[in-house]
């Protein structure tokens, strides 16, 4: 399966406890299929202290959305939309969105 969403796309989620959540894609993991999405999905880690500069302690950090459960979103339309690729003229590669037609 090929994964179309990029970095910094901004996304809504579909399923899961964090639906209708949205937010900036900050990675893609390819070989899993999952996308780690800024301040959604947030889990605490416990952190060794490494040395006097790095102390240790409870973050916060985001947890993997299978690609699945995420969908691209439009900001003219404001929701969620599936979207299609087309080239134009010169060759480049633009996505539009399937209900408006615009490019997202």
């Amino acid at each position: 399966m090929t994964i179309k969403l990029k970095k910094n796309d901004n996304v809504t989620v579909l399923a899961g406890k964090e639906k209708g959540k949205s937010g900036k894609i900050i990675r893609v993991d390819r070989e899993k299929n999952r996308v780690y999405i800024e301040k959604v999905n947030m889990i605490k880690r416990h952190i060794k202290p490494r040395s006097a500069q790095e102390p240790g302690g409870i973050i916060d950090k985001e947890a993997p959305v299978n690609i699945s459960n995420v969908a691209l979103y439009c900001s003219k339309c404001k929701k969620a939309v599936r979207f299609s690729v087309s080239t134009n003229d010169k060759g480049k590669k633009t996505r539009l969105c399937k209900k408006c037609g615009s490019e997202v």
